[in-house]
């Protein structure tokens, strides 16, 4: 078993760490505290190539797989998580347009979201159909006459939604099958009958928008239809494996980050005269935080390896995101107690970092949803 980087792969890690550095950083704290949405961002990553990652060439993207994917958003969450979470989301829309949808589907949205700064989400939650997507009500009924999907109902919790270009909403085709009735609609934005509603104030991630999504008649053309009727709960199942492994990814970066901050604060931070870092129950806590880290980036990466060879990744996308997550949360809340009373201060990065890490256990699929995922694929 070969558990090494290619030589591109260790490349492309510089350049994302690099990136991470110079255009990322200087404005964490920011974006963070003004909960702005980082556009300059977004764009010079589509300059650079990151928004089209896993997208073809002959599509405008700049190639790649899951694994490169994995890299960059970890690069990036070490230095602020809002940043990959957009970058994450976003490869979710041209992923599923990619796998789902027809060849002018590709040719019109694979280069606006590789290349020409459209920003893509993904919208399957309502207020009443989170864990349980089985009791979504939005509804796509096809007008006949006019050859139109009427869209009406309500999405909520969708992280991009209020800046996003373009939106794959899952919505029912036919309310009278259920599950089986729900389907994939791209919805732009600007069109009429779709506006934007309660955007939220969240605890973490301040530069990732999340917004609720209300539909009142919206109309879109029927070429809009994402692959076929009734095949949407199974589409949003498998965008969700993959978008899962980005969750990871997002989480193994925000630990990383914190365990850097933790080295360098403890060579610096002097006590009884010593640098804290000489304290054997505090390195305790760094052999504990890089342990986790180690555990959980390789199940991320073997979950990326999985996808990108085409191979069944349902079980360990989910466990590396249920571990990831929780490899987040315990790691940052070390690395603020290493920090002590300066970790609790926005001086320092650690409680921005301590509270996005609590998200990565909620979205895409709740840890308990993670477990009863994994234990069902462990049971038959």
């Amino acid at each position: 078993m070969d558990f090494k980087f290619t030589e591109a792969q260790l490349m492309l890690q510089n350049v994302a760490k690099e990136f991470a550095e110079k255009e990322v950083l200087p404005l964490a704290d920011i974006i963070d505290r003004e909960h702005r949405y980082p556009a300059e961002t977004f764009a010079k990553m589509a300059e650079i190539g990151f928004t089209g990652i896993g997208t073809p060439v002959e599509y405008g993207g700049s190639g790649g797989n899951d694994i490169d994917k994995a890299i960059i958003v970890s690069e990036l969450a070490k230095k602020c998580a809002s940043t990959a979470a957009i970058l994450s989301i976003h490869t979710i829309f041209a992923q599923a347009i990619l796998k789902f949808g027809n060849e002018e589907q590709k040719k019109q949205y694979l280069p606006l979201m590789a290349e020409g700064g459209w920003l893509g989400a993904f919208a399957l939650t309502e207020p009443n159909a989170g864990s349980d997507a089985a009791a979504a009500r939005t509804t796509a009924i096809l007008d006949e006459a006019t050859g139109e999907y009427v869209l009406n109902g309500t999405k909520c919790f969708i992280s991009g939604g209020g800046k996003a270009n373009a939106i794959i909403v899952f919505a029912l085709t036919d309310p009278s099958k259920g599950l089986k009735g729900m389907s994939g609609i791209i919805v732009e934005k600007g069109t009429p009958g779709f506006t934007i509603g309660k955007i939220e104030n969240k605890m973490g991630l301040h530069g990732s928008e999340t917004v609720e999504l209300i539909f009142d008649n919206c109309r879109v053309p029927k070429a809009n239809l994402l692959g076929k009727e009734g095949r949407g709960f199974g589409m949003a199942m498998t965008c969700l494996d993959g978008a899962r492994i980005g969750v990871g990814a997002q989480a193994v970066g925000i630990a990383e980050g914190a365990l850097e901050e933790s080295v360098k604060y403890m060579h610096e931070r002097v006590q009884f005269g010593k640098p804290i870092a000489a304290l054997q129950g505090v390195g305790w806590y760094v052999a504990d935080m890089a342990t986790k880290i180690e555990a959980a980036k390789w199940l991320v990466f073997y979950a990326a390896w999985l996808k990108s060879t085409g191979q069944n990744h349902t079980q360990v996308a989910a466990m590396a995101k249920y571990n990831a997550s929780i490899c987040a949360r315990e790691v940052t809340n070390l690395a603020l107690q290493i920090h002590g009373g300066y970790g609790y201060m926005n001086d320092y990065p650690l409680e921005r970092m301590y509270r996005d890490a609590k998200i990565t256990e909620i979205y895409e699929g709740t840890s308990e949803i993670h477990k009863l995922v994994i234990s069902r694929s462990v049971l038959g």
